[in-house]
C-alpha cells in the first residue's frame, strides 16, 4: 500500500478539522429545520421562537380577575391560562429513550415538565387526582403528538400503597423508569395557625413530604446508574410567608431531604436535585394556595412585578434529567423571578 505523502495527511487533518468546526452549525440548521408536514420539530422552530424579550413584560402581570376554584384546580377554569409551553417548547433530542414519571402531571409546573420530556424524546407517566382528569387527557394528548409513549395514572398519593402501585404501573407502561420528578404538592393558605386543622396539616406532609419518600423508595430498584430523581420544592423553603406554615415547613423539609438523600444515591449513580419555584401561575393558586384577596396581586411584588409561568421552568427540570447536568447533585436550582431563594 502507498503511504500518504506529509502533504497529503496535512490537507487530511485540514479537511477532518473543517468538519469538525461546521459540524455544530450543521446540527443548529437541523434542529432548526420544519419537518416535511410543515410542523418544526419540539413544537416550534426558530422562525416560530420568540426574540429576546423583556422578561417584565414577557407575561400577564397583575392585577389578575378575582377567581376561585376548589381543590385541586383546573386549569381550563384560570383566568388568564397558563402557559405550559404548549407551541413555544422546542425539544433537541436530549433525553431520546429516556422513562419519566412525573407526579401532578396534569397541570403547572408537572404539564411543563411532561411536554419537555416529550419534545426531548421521553416517554412519559403522569400522576395526577382523578379530579384532575380533564387536565391530564391534555397532557396525554400533548405527549403523544410527539410521537412518545403516554401513560395516565390516576391516583391519590397521600397513602403508601397507592405510591407503590403507581410505580410500578409506570415501570409497566413505560418499560421501564430512568426519570423520577416528585413535583404533586398540597397548598392551602390560612392566616393563622388556629385556622390549620390537623387534617389540613396531615394532609399537606403526606401529599408534598411523604409521598416523595414513599414514591422514590419504590423506584429505587427499577434506577440504574445514570438516572434521577428531581424534586419540586419552593422559594418559599428560603422565604416563608406566615399565611403558608404548613406547606412551607414541608418544602424546607423536602429541600434537606434532597440534599442527603443525594449523598446516598450518588454511591449509586443516581442524581437527585431539586428545582425551586418562586411564584408561578397554576391551579394551586385559584384553588386556596392564595388567599382571596392577595390572588388578584400574586407575584406582583417579585423584582420582575409578576408570577412566572409553568413554561419558565422547563429547561430547569431538563437540565436536570439530561447527561448536561451529569455533576450536579444535591443542587436547588431556584427559578423564582428575583425572590430571595438558593
Amino acid at each position: 500500500m502507498t503511504q500518504p505523502t506529509n502533504t497529503q495527511r496535512r490537507q487530511a487533518l485540514a479537511l477532518a478539522g473543517a468538519g469538525l468546526v461546521g459540524a455544530p452549525a450543521m446540527l443548529a440548521q437541523a434542529a432548526d429545520a420544519p419537518t416535511p408536514s410543515g410542523t418544526p420539530p419540539g413544537g416550534a422552530s426558530s422562525s416560530t421562537r420568540p426574540p429576546m424579550q423583556d422578561p417584565r413584560e414577557q407575561y400577564p402581570k397583575p392585577p389578575f380577575p378575582a377567581q376561585r376554584q376548589e381543590p385541586p384546580g383546573l386549569t381550563a377554569r384560570m383566568k388568564p391560562r397558563p402557559d405550559h409551553g404548549e407551541s413555544s417548547y422546542v425539544g433537541s433530542g436530549r433525553l431520546k429513550g429516556r422513562r419519566a414519571f412525573i407526579t401532578g402531571g396534569d397541570s403547572g409546573i408537572g404539564r411543563a415538565a411532561a411536554i419537555a420530556y416529550a419534545r426531548e424524546g421521553a416517554d412519559v407517566a403522569i400522576g395526577y387526582l382523578p379530579a384532575e382528569e380533564e387536565d391530564a387527557r391534555e397532557v396525554i394528548a400533548l405527549i403523544r403528538a410527539e410521537g412518545r409513549r403516554a401513560v395516565a395514572l390516576p391516583g391519590d398519593i397521600r397513602t403508601e400503597s397507592v405510591c407503590k402501585q403507581l410505580i410500578e404501573d409506570a415501570v409497566k407502561g413505560l418499560g421501564g423508569l430512568d426519570i423520577l420528578v416528585n413535583n404533586a404538592a398540597k397548598q392551602q393558605a390560612r392566616k393563622s395557625i388556629a385556622e390549620i386543622d390537623s387534617e389540613q396539616f396531615d394532609a399537606t406532609f403526606k401529599t408534598n413530604i411523604y409521598a416523595p419518600f414513599w414514591l422514590t423508595k419504590a423506584a429505587l430498584k427499577h434506577l440504574k446508574p445514570g438516572s434521577v430523581v428531581i424534586n419540586t420544592v419552593s422559594v418559599v423553603a428560603y422565604d416563608p410567608p406566615q399565611d403558608l406554615l404548613d406547606y412551607a415547613s414541608t418544602k424546607g423539609a423536602l429541600v434537606i431531604f434532597t440534599k442527603a438523600l443525594a449523598k446516598q444515591l450518588a454511591e449509586r449513580g443516581i442524581r437527585v436535585n431539586a428545582v425551586a419555584p418562586g411564584p408561578i401561575w397554576t391551579p394551586l393558586q385559584p384553588s386556596g394556595g392564595q388567599l382571596p384577596d392577595k390572588l388578584p396581586k400574586f407575584g406582583q411584588d417579585a423584582p420582575l412585578g409578576r408570577p412566572g409561568q409553568p413554561a419558565e421552568l422547563a429547561a430547569a427540570f431538563v437540565l436536570l434529567a439530561s447527561q448536561e447536568g451529569s455533576y450536579m447533585v444535591g443542587s436547588v436550582l431556584g427559578v423564582t423571578g428575583g425572590r430571595p431563594g438558593p
